[in-house]
This record gives structure tokens, C-alpha cells and sequence, in this order.
């Protein structure tokens, strides 16, 4: 099973085939909603039947389509595998299978390279994230990718016996002194965050606590987590994964969006003052092909026929022939899509929004413009 990362999304969206379609095949295999094996069998048998058609015998995708089908009703391990995503295009030998612990909507797309839109969406929405449990003597951190728990670890730091039972006096520990250990508990905590961002690298960092004790420990973190608190949860040292899970991404969701609205924004204003900035598919399409995009912006889901230049690329709204050279192009299925591995290949920036209603007035896709 290939590992999906923005890297690999990348090199996907650049692959061709000298002439020769590229399939690609997503599936929603959740078991929430396709209950049984059978279920999923019929949703592909619905998906292939209409490829198959599209595919006017071309033979490499003939059997790009039965090796699709063969392995899907082989058999898969839906415990945590959600969607398929699958690549193929026999006349170059490419074979990829990704699986996704979260679903998809289920399309086949024949077109001269790998369709990613999907992917890229993916790992937008599910980023890695860390959290960070924490009261006065135990710490727990998690850190989650895409719906599935990488890696778990738990930091005790003992405090003296009958800490909470004995007075101070009775004790013989100094008021200053129980101070220290308490906020030695969370320099260690801290301290164990950073090194666990070190290795495994995610992008946000939520934390739950008691008020007095999370806003001490954000104090403590290392400034580069700092900049990747997405906000609190109300959890506490010894929920469940799935908890935990469940919370995270709900804050993480609540960032993103706020994120997604202050970029749609900017692209609005960009646009309506004449900036650097366009919107709708023909205008995008354009400044794609001048590559003077410096972010592209697409609403989630948004998909259009469209037309592309066999030889240079350039996508268009309206064919047979590219409205600025003449020349012929060729119908695509989803422009948008076509856009989407554009920006990819040279290196831009996409991000794809849900349920903006300000990007879908301005024609669901726009662009930041670098000139």
C-alpha cells in the first residue's frame, strides 16, 4: 500500500504517458455506508460499465479497467480503509493503489495524466495533528493523520507521596518548592511535545487541560508549536483515542475553515479592485496557462467539461480550437480537475475549500496571481 503525502501528490499529477490514457479509479468501500462486499461490487460494476464506454476500445485502458475490477473484488481489509484511490495505465506500466481511511466519491477518470484533485482534497482536510493531555503529574500525547493514530506516549512525573492529602507543614515540602514540580511536570511535557513534532513533523497542535494548567503549558512550548495551536478540547488525561480523534478534528476543521474564508477573502478583494487576482474558469484557465498563478483556490467538488491542447497543454472553457492561438484541442471530462494537476506540476499551491459560499459567487475557482 502506497503512503500518500503532498509529495507524492505532486509527482502523481506530473506523470504522462507519451499518447496513452491514464485511468484513475476512486471507490468508496466505507463500511458505514456499503454494508457488505456485494454493495461495493455493485457500486463499481456502475462505475466501469459507463468507463468502459468512454473508453471506445482502447485496449491499455481495457485492461487498466480489468485490472481495477480484479483487484478491488479480490477482497479488501475495510477494518480502517475507507476509499481507493487507484492509478493505472498499462502502456507505461504504472500501477498505484492508495488507501484512504476516509471516503471518496466514486469516479473513474480517463485523461492524460493521473487524476489527484480527490487526494489533494484528502489531505487538506486531514492534516497531521497532534494533542497534548496534560494535569498535574501525567501527560499524553497523540498524533493523528488522516483518521488513523501514528503514535502514542505518555510522560509521568511522580510527585511526592500524599501530595494532595498532607499539609505543607506535615509534609515538610516548601509551597515554593511544590510550585517547582508541578511546572517541571510541564517543561517535561513541553519539551516531550517538541521532540515528538520532530519526528513525526504535524501541522497543528491541540491541547487539553484545565484553564490554569493549558495556559501554563502553552507558555512552555517551544515557539514553532506555538505557531501550530489550533485551539483546546475538553478532554482530559485518560479519554480514548477515539475521543480524542473526534475532538481534534473537530477544532482542526474550525481553523481551517477560518483559514479557507480569509484566503477566499483576500481573493475577493483582489479581484474587485483590479489586483492580483482572477475568478472563474475561463480567467483561471487563462492565467494557468501563462503560469502567473501564485495560488489556485477551488471549491470542493466543482467539476466542468472543458477542452486542452494535445501539444502545449493549455486548457480552455470552449473548443474545438483554443480561443487565443487557434490551434485544435481535445474534449476533457473535468477541466477542473485538469486545472488542479496544472498548478501541481508547476508548482503551485491549491487549496481546495468546502462550503465557501463566497468562492462559489465568484464562480467556484479563482487564483492569487504572482504578476
Amino acid at each position: 500500500m502506497a503512503v500518500i503525502s503532498e509529495a507524492r501528490v505532486r509527482q502523481l499529477a506530473s506523470i504522462r504517458a507519451d499518447g496513452a490514457p491514464i485511468t484513475s479509479c476512486y471507490v468508496d468501500v466505507d463500511g458505514r455506508r456499503l454494508v457488505r462486499h456485494q454493495d461495493v461490487e455493485h457500486e463499481l460494476d456502475v462505475l466501469l460499465r459507463a468507463a468502459r464506454q468512454r473508453a471506445s476500445g482502447q485496449r491499455s485502458v481495457e485492461d487498466d479497467l480489468r485490472r481495477i475490477e480484479a483487484y478491488v473484488k479480490g477482497g479488501i481489509d475495510r477494518t480502517s480503509t475507507r476509499g481507493l484511490a487507484i492509478f493505472a495505465c498499462s502502456a507505461i506500466g504504472l500501477w498505484e493503489v492508495v488507501e484512504l481511511r476516509t471516503s471518496v466519491r466514486s469516479s473513474v477518470i480517463i485523461n492524460h495524466a493521473p487524476a489527484v484533485g480527490q487526494l489533494e482534497s484528502t489531505l487538506q482536510e486531514h492534516e497531521p495533528i497532534g494533542v497534548l493531555l496534560a494535569d498535574k503529574q501525567r501527560a499524553q500525547l497523540y498524533v493523528f493523520e488522516q483518521g488513523e493514530l501514528l503514535d502514542r506516549s505518555e510522560l509521568l512525573d511522580e510527585l511526592p507521596r500524599d501530595y494532595d492529602r498532607r499539609g505543607e507543614r506535615e509534609r515538610g515540602t516548601p509551597e515554593h518548592h511544590r510550585a517547582e514540580l508541578a511546572h517541571q511536570h510541564l517543561r517535561n511535557a513541553a519539551q516531550a511535545a517538541f521532540e515528538l513534532w520532530q519526528a513525526r513533523g504535524f501541522h497543528h497542535l491541540a491541547i487539553g487541560a484545565s484553564d490554569s494548567i493549558a495556559s501554563e503549558l502553552e507558555q512552555e512550548l517551544h515557539p514553532y508549536l506555538r505557531e501550530r495551536l489550533c485551539g483546546r478540547v475538553a478532554l482530559r488525561v485518560g479519554a480514548t483515542p477515539v475521543e480524542i480523534l473526534a475532538a481534534a478534528e473537530a477544532v482542526e476543521a474550525t481553523v481551517e475553515r477560518a483559514r479557507d474564508a480569509a484566503l477566499v477573502a483576500r481573493l475577493k478583494e483582489a479581484v474587485a479592485t483590479g489586483g492580483r487576482g482572477v475568478a472563474g474558469l475561463g480567467e483561471t484557465l487563462a492565467a494557468l496557462a501563462q503560469r502567473r498563478v501564485e495560488r489556485l483556490v477551488v471549491s470542493k467538488g466543482f467539476a466542468e467539461e472543458g477542452w486542452r491542447s494535445p501539444d502545449t497543454g493549455a486548457l480552455a472553457v470552449v473548443g474545438p480550437n483554443h480561443p487565443d492561438t487557434g490551434s485544435p484541442m481535445v474534449r476533457v471530462e473535468d477541466v477542473v480537475e485538469d486545472a488542479i494537476e496544472e498548478a501541481l506540476t508547476q508548482g503551485v499551491p491549491v487549496t481546495i475549500c468546502v462550503g465557501d459560499a463566497d468562492l462559489d459567487v465568484l464562480g467556484r475557482i479563482g487564483a492569487l496571481l504572482r504578476y
